[in-house]
């Protein structure tokens, strides 16, 4: 009901957590970022401390008055290394890697003790998909949390609202914080496996005659085109049969493959044009081809590599039709 309320109003929520989102650079929890509360143990361990204080004063027993004051003594001094397991901890965020849509996001979270003292079990849990992670902060050290998340749509997905928490030493209290740091990942349409379109004659004239002699090697025949240079018929097949073949060379330039959005039937709808797409940047880098990209009002040049796949998959990711 309360996580409901504040979903449904983000200003009482900025303001019951002490920041508004996103939080830029190193977040510093402060003692009044730091929520404490006992937990179901405490509860427990206060209603006990109220009985033996109850049975104290009506049996008139000195050491039952000891014993409760010690102990709850001692709640107090765990309460308090409860809250300071947490206080003053720095969180800064980690680049996410681009995913597909489908897949599972992995957002990673710094925490540093900044202080001489470990901090034993503390927990990090993402809001938005449930995802859970423990770490103990050493002394003056840094603690690496990896929290997932899943991909359910492309573009910016931000990493949102992180918990951070805290039972440390006794279980009896628990302290929280909330974060939510300026960190996202991108994530790519879901790519759609079907076959390469072919490429243009005249892109494939171009790349036949852009090759570099003595560099290749010979790798087989192929039936001659009219698009072929005469360097490479074989001459000696060709006087050994009634047909006319081309030496095929491994390194040879790939011919110019053009992923244009215009090529893919007016029936899909948007994001299915988007990951079909997708599947052909990926399997045209897999194959080695020399391919570019067209959308409606974006053009990417010809080339290939990781860098050239993942300029045209961040094209798709974030293209928004005017």
């Amino acid at each position: 009901m309360i996580a409901g309320l504040l979903d449904r109003n983000p200003r009482f929520a900025n303001w019951l957590y002490g920041f508004k989102p996103p939080e830029h650079g190193t977040i510093i929890l402060v003692h009044r970022r730091v929520y404490i509360l006992p937990a179901r143990m405490g509860v427990l361990f206060g209603a006990t401390l109220a009985l033996l204080l109850i049975g104290s004063i009506n049996y008139a027993l000195a050491l039952g008055f000891a014993l409760t004051f010690f102990l709850a003594g001692m709640g107090l001094v765990g309460m308090v290394h409860t809250a300071r397991n947490l206080a003053r901890i720095g969180v800064s965020a980690g680049r996410a890697e681009a995913v597909f849509a489908g897949e599972s996001m992995q957002f990673r979270l710094y925490l540093d003790g900044r202080a001489r003292f470990d901090r034993p079990a503390i927990l990090a849990r993402h809001l938005g998909s449930g995802a859970q992670f423990v770490v103990d902060i050493p002394a003056l050290g840094i603690a690496e949390v990896v929290l997932d998340a899943p991909a359910q749509r492309r573009g910016w997905m931000p990493i949102g609202r992180v918990l951070l928490e805290t039972r440390f030493p006794l279980g009896m209290f628990r302290a929280w914080s909330y974060v939510e740091p300026d960190a996202r990942c991108l994530v790519y349409p879901k790519p759609e496996r079907t076959p390469l379109p072919p490429p243009s004659a005249e892109s494939a004239v171009g790349a036949l005659r852009s090759q570099a002699a003595g560099n290749d090697d010979f790798s087989g025949l192929r039936t001659y085109q009219l698009s072929d240079s005469p360097r490479h018929v074989a001459w000696k097949a060709v006087a050994r049969s009634d047909g006319m073949f081309t030496k095929q060379f491994t390194g040879e330039a790939a011919a110019e493959l053009w992923l244009d959005w215009r090529l893919l039937p007016a029936a899909l709808g948007l994001e299915q044009r988007l990951s079909r797409l997708a599947g052909w940047v990926i399997s045209a880098e897999r194959g080695g081809a020399h391919y570019g990209l067209r959308l409606p009002g974006v053009e990417i040049a010809p080339g290939r590599g990781h860098v050239h796949a993942a300029a045209c998959l961040e094209a798709l990711a974030l293209y928004q039709p005017s």
